[in-house]
C-alpha cells in the first residue's frame, strides 16, 4: 500500500481554482488522501434528504459539504493573503 501525500492538510486555508465554487476560499475540515479529495468549510454544499431516526425524529433536508478533488484547490498563504505557489 502506498502512502499518499497531499499538498494541503487539515485547517489549511485554500482557494478553489476550478469548478462551480471557483475563486472562493475556505478552511479544510477533512482531508481524504486515498481518494485525493478534501472537504472545505461552507463550499460545495449539497442538500441531503434524511429519514427520521431516533437521533433526528423530524428527518428532513440537511445541507452538508461534499469533497472537492485536491487538484481543484490551492493553498493560500495566511501572512501574505496570496495564492502564490508555496514551497513544501
Amino acid at each position: 500500500m502506498m502512502n499518499v501525500r497531499l499538498h494541503v492538510k487539515k485547517n489549511d486555508l485554500v482557494q478553489v481554482i476550478s469548478g462551480k465554487e471557483k475563486g472562493k476560499t475556505g478552511k479544510i475540515l477533512r482531508a481524504l488522501p486515498k481518494q485525493y479529495k478534501v472537504i472545505v468549510e461552507k463550499l460545495n454544499m449539497v442538500k441531503k434528504h434524511t429519514k427520521p431516526t431516533q437521533k433526528n425524529p423530524q428527518g428532513g433536508i440537511v445541507q452538508k459539504e461534499m469533497p472537492i478533488h485536491v487538484s481543484n484547490v490551492k493553498r493560500v498563504d495566511v501572512q501574505k493573503k496570496s495564492t502564490e505557489k508555496t514551497k513544501k
